[in-house]
């Protein structure tokens, strides 16, 4: 049975493009698409997908205050931080957090899917 992705970005062309990705997968499905923080934690809670893939920097809420609020609602499913930022201090914080993994936006998707699925097939056990 396919894994179900929510994608969390504020650029609609990355969130497609990632969505496109991930449909070319057979293991997973994209159950649903958020622009930001807020909006995010609303679809987690309506749609409970088995792994969130969302951005840094997003206007409303970024994706540490968003991940900070999804981590306490849903304690196990992993995120993922896709974010073209990076610095040893977020990525202290998105350990603190309870972020699985961290993703470049310049490194390759097959990146982000191959992390994904080694988060929720095998670490799921």
């Amino acid at each position: 049975m396919a894994k179900t992705v929510l994608i969390v970005d504020d650029n609609r062309y990355i969130r497609q493009a990632l969505c496109e990705q991930f449909q070319r997968e057979s293991d997973f499905e994209v159950c649903g698409e958020a622009g930001n923080g807020r909006e995010a934690i609303a679809k987690a809670l309506e749609l409970h997908p088995d792994l969130i893939v969302l951005d840094l920097s997003m206007p409303v809420m970024n994706g540490l205050d968003a991940a900070r609020e999804l981590k306490r609602l849903m304690p196990t499913v992993p995120l993922i931080m896709y974010s073209a930022f990076g610095d040893t201090f977020m990525e202290q914080q998105a350990s603190l957090i309870g972020i699985s993994d961290l993703v470049s936006k310049s490194q390759p998707a097959a990146i982000l899917v191959s992390k994904a699925r080694n988060l929720v097939y095998h670490n799921a056990a």
